[in-house]
Parts: structure tokens; C-alpha cells; sequence
């Protein structure tokens, strides 16, 4: 994929100088919850040298979300500022299975299926990552070579009562809960990776910072400057509430449609806004969020502001031209304004003899049961094809389509079909 000539522009041929420190720390900080050690890094800037900025992807499913992107776009930002970055693919790791978080033993993957998986993140990376400042690495380079002795040597490089000080293996093991030896591996195996890139800087999530510093431990014990690590918040989905997560269902994929990219980015809380805002948006910086803050306070519509993030989301992972076109089928969704057709079109399974409308909504996703349908019915809350509707004891049946609405966030164009 070749860079846009715009884009070729926006990227410095070399580190900033250290005259430049401040605004350079300043943009490497926004968003990130902890910087350990601050001072290490604004002595490794001062070297005048691109630095080494890794991130690791374990490949265990076949799609990024924009939550994974949340490293994406920290490490563009380090492109931007000259830097090179590394995009590694846990190939490896991804068979033992992150043991961050679970409460119970991982399955690992298999070969086959990791192998699948990192091809997908390949393609998938540039449409944030510049792929000439981009070093693609898989770690079974260098642990596919590793001897049964040499893995050993590295376990033998840290101890279990450390490994207990894992918040999750802690509570697993005052729970009694089984413990597989293969995942205290897999600190070990994260931070060597560290080692065999020779890493200044390593980029994680919060979840991730006990494997982010065994990095700078193990790099110490094999005579390697300590990299400095960077922490980022865990995105919240759409929900407001968990961490972005396809088994939650509230995600945004990278590779969906325009249209679903913009609908379901303006389904966001107002307040989430400003979070999504810090770590996912390009377009706009520091001084510029501040400026909308205050706009936001002094009456300006958050929809305003979150429209302009649902675009460029949009075009990001598409083009301009199909962000136009998406904005265009949310405004005539919500507003009444343009073309229908611009909206994805749902098959809805009903009976034969149809559904009332309450049903209909939550067979369509944008209800979770029929009282609540009904409640929304009498507070005129609900719009079919852009009209509030209140007819209740109507029913539609197979061959109807059109577009339902609940409120200002939730609506689907629909078409239904027989049941069976």
C-alpha cells in the first residue's frame, strides 16, 4: 500500500532535536495512563536517534477493533516524530495463550490458526501504521530457534513468588484455582521479546504493565539499556462500561462497513466522547480538544464534535468518499434528512403471521424486551421510516422494509423475512 503524498508529508524525516522536548512529550503523553520512567525517556529523546518503539499483537482472532488501535495510533504518533516503530505478532505467544486477566487456564491456539490470524493483522495494521517506518516481526524468529536448554535458562531468569505478585495469578491462587505452568511462561517469553529487539520503548495496555516491565528486567540481565515503558487506557465500547471486546459485543471492527462505523460511533455516551477523542482521533490535537471542551460547555452540540469523530473514523478505514456517504445515511436515519438507502439493510426473521411493533424492535436488536418497546411506544420515542409511531396493535409482516428508529441512537433498517 503506497502513502498519499499528504500523508508522506505530515511525517518528519528525523527525531525532534531536543530544542523541541516539550510539545514532543507533551503529544507522546496525551492519552497514555503511565509513563515509567519519564525521565528515562526524555533522556533517550536527547540522543538524537530514532528510537525502537515496540507494541505486541497476540493474533487470536481474525479482526482488529478500534480498541486495538488504541497502540496503533500511540505508535503512529512515534512515526510522526521520527521514530521507528515494530510491529511484533506474538505468533509464538499467541499458542500459550495470554493469561492477563483470566480467571481460569487459556486454551492455547493452534499453529494453524495463529498463522491465519496474523495474516489478517498484516493487511489490516496500514491503514493506521506508515508502512515504510514499519518493522514487521514474528517472535517464533527467534524462540522457533530457541532449544528446550535455552528456554530453561530464561525461566530460570525469575522466580515464582514473583510471578504470584501477578495480580491475576494471586487470585487465582488464593482461590485454589489451577495455575498451568506453560502461563508463567508468558511474562517471560513478552519480556524477552523485548530483549531480541532490543526495545527502547514498549507500548501496552494498563492490563499489560507486569509483562511490560519484566521486559526491562530481562533487558538489565542481558546488558541492554532498560526500555521505557508506556502504558494506555483500556477503551471502553459502546456500552460506556467494559473494555472493548468482541465477546461483548461492544465493538467497533476496523474492517466493518462505513456506515456501521459512523452509526456506531455516534451511539457513544457524550463524556465517553472525549476519551475516544484523546486516543483515536488525528485530526484533532491537544489545543484543539480544549477549544471544543469549552464550545461543548457554552451550548456548541456534542453531536457536532462526536460527528466529526464518526467521520473520521470512517475514512480512516475506507475514504473520504464512503465517509461522506455513511454520514449522509446517518443524518437521514436520525434527522429525516437525504437517502434511506445509504443504511446497511438487516434481514429480520419474523412468523408468517408477522410481529407487532414492540416485538419487531426487539428482534431487530434495538429493544431487550417488549415492555421496554412499549414503554418507548407511549413516550413517542419510537419512529418508523423517520415518523413517530404509536400504533401498538399494528403488525408487520413479511416483505416490509424500512427504518426503525428508538431515540436518537439506536434505529436499523430492516427488511423481513419468513421465519425458517
Amino acid at each position: 500500500m503506497r502513502r498519499s503524498a499528504r500523508r508522506r508529508r505530515e511525517l518528519p524525516v528525523s527525531p525532534q532535536s531536543p530544542a523541541d522536548l516539550q510539545p514532543v512529550l507533551d503529544q507522546i503523553a496525551r492519552g497514555s495512563d503511565e509513563i515509567l520512567k519519564r525521565d528515562e525517556l526524555e533522556a533517550r529523546l536527547k540522543l538524537g536517534r530514532p528510537l525502537r518503539v515496540k507494541a505486541g499483537f497476540d493474533p487470536t482472532a481474525p479482526d482488529l477493533h478500534l480498541g486495538h488501535t488504541v497502540l496503533l495510533n500511540k505508535m503512529r504518533q512515534f512515526q510522526q516524530l521520527g521514530h521507528q516503530v515494530i510491529f511484533l505478532i506474538g505468533d509464538f505467544t499467541g499458542m500459550i495463550g495470554d493469561p492477563t486477566g483470566k480467571n481460569v487456564t487459556r486454551k492455547p491456539l493452534t499453529r494453524e490458526d495463529v498463522l491465519a490470524n496474523a495474516q489478517t493483522y498484516a493487511e489490516q495494521v496500514f491503514k493506521v501504521l506508515d508502512r515504510e517506518r514499519t518493522e514487521v516481526r514474528f517472535n517464533s524468529e527467534w524462540f522457533g530457534a530457541m532449544s528446550a536448554a535455552d528456554m530453561i535458562k530464561l525461566a530460570g531468569q525469575h522466580t515464582v513468588a514473583r510471578m504470584l505478585e501477578r495480580d491475576d495469578f494471586a487470585k487465582r491462587y488464593a482461590a485454589q484455582q489451577s495455575i498451568a505452568i506453560h502461563e508463567f511462561l508468558y511474562p517471560l517469553v513478552q519480556g524477552y521479546d523485548s530483549v531480541a529487539l532490543k526495545a527502547d520503548i514498549e507500548l501496552g495496555g494498563t492490563d499489560q504493565k507486569f509483562n511490560l516491565l519484566m521486559g526491562r528486567g530481562l533487558q538489565e540481565h542481558h546488558g541492554q539499556p532498560p526500555q521505557i515503558v508506556l502504558t494506555m487506557p483500556l477503551l471502553e465500547g459502546l456500552d460506556g462500561v467494559n473494555k472493548m471486546s468482541k465477546s461483548l459485543g461492544n465493538y467497533i471492527g476496523i474492517a466493518e462497513p462505513a456506515i456501521d462505523i459512523v452509526t456506531k460511533t455516534m451511539k457513544i455516551g457524550d463524556a465517553l466522547m472525549w476519551k475516544w477523542i484523546d486516543l483515536l482521533s488525528f485530526e484533532i490535537g491537544i489545543e484543539e480538544a480544549a477549544r471544543l471542551r469549552g464550545e461543548v460547555e457554552a451550548g456548541l452540540n456534542p453531536r457536532d464534535v462526536k460527528l466529526r469523530l464518526a467521520r473520521e473514523l470512517a475514512a480512516r478505514f475506507h475514504d473520504a468518499a464512503a465517509a461522506e456517504q455513511a454520514v449522509a445515511g446517518w443524518h437521514a436515519a436520525v434527522r429525516g434528512e437525504g437517502d434511506l438507502s445509504a443504511l446497511p439493510l438487516q434481514d429480520v426473521a419474523v412468523p408468517a403471521e408477522g410481529l407487532r411493533i414492540a416485538a419487531l424492535l426487539v428482534a431487530a436488536g434495538l429493544m431487550p424486551s417488549n415492555s421496554e418497546a412499549n414503554r418507548k411506544l407511549k413516550e413517542r420515542a419510537v419512529r418508523v421510516d423517520g415518523e413517530v409511531f404509536e400504533d401498538a396493535a399494528r403488525v408487520f409482516a413479511p416483505g416490509f422494509e424500512g427504518v426503525l428508529a428508538v431515540g436518537k441512537r439506536n434505529f436499523a433498517r430492516v427488511r423481513l423475512c419468513p421465519a425458517g
